[in-house]
């Protein structure tokens, strides 16, 4: 979904987060920079992270952001990232994207190969951070239908230009 965002919208530039987790198949070597945990430690140490988070056995963060000139920044993180950039940014507009039902993220999850384990401890995850995820969040966003969840990414990008834009 946020690879057909960016592709419709060129003053959107994703940062690319850091992970722990091994690549799965499949997955593209640029998803994500793969570290070790003792490589990602040390950049937390170093203070290089906007945000940064362990999620089940692995860590997540986002680097600081550098986008180039008149870009807007678009992360991908969960619950606790959220949290963390808008305790630094309360400005930052946090959209929360959901799967239309738990059986439809499972499916996802199974498509992308995960393991049952991870499945099911994904799942809980999920559920709990669901409620935080809505009290944090600007807007709500269910992805039942690609397309309609990209035009209405779009338009809260745009409401979000135009109210910034305003003196």
């Amino acid at each position: 979904m946020i690879r057909q965002l960016l592709e419709r919208d060129e003053r959107l530039w994703l940062s690319r987060s850091w992970t722990t987790r091994p690549r799965r198949p499949g997955e593209s070597e640029d998803a994500y920079h793969f570290v070790d945990r003792e490589t990602f430690l040390a950049r937390v140490e170093a203070g290089g992270f906007l945000e940064w988070a362990a999620v089940l056995e692995d860590f997540y963060g986002t680097p600081t952001p550098h986008p180039p000139p008149g870009r807007d920044v678009v992360l991908e993180i969960d619950v606790q990232g959220a949290r963390q950039v808008l305790a630094r940014h309360p400005d930052a507009v946090v959209t929360l994207l959901l799967a239309p039902s738990l059986e439809a993220q499972r499916a996802r999850l199974e498509a992308r190969g995960d393991s049952e384990e991870h499945i099911a401890a994904r799942i809980a995850l999920g559920e709990r951070e669901v409620a935080e995820g809505r009290r944090l969040a600007s807007h709500v966003v269910v992805n039942d239908d690609l397309e309609s969840a990209v035009e209405q990414l779009s338009a809260i990008i745009d409401a979000a230009r135009t109210t910034s834009a305003r003196p």
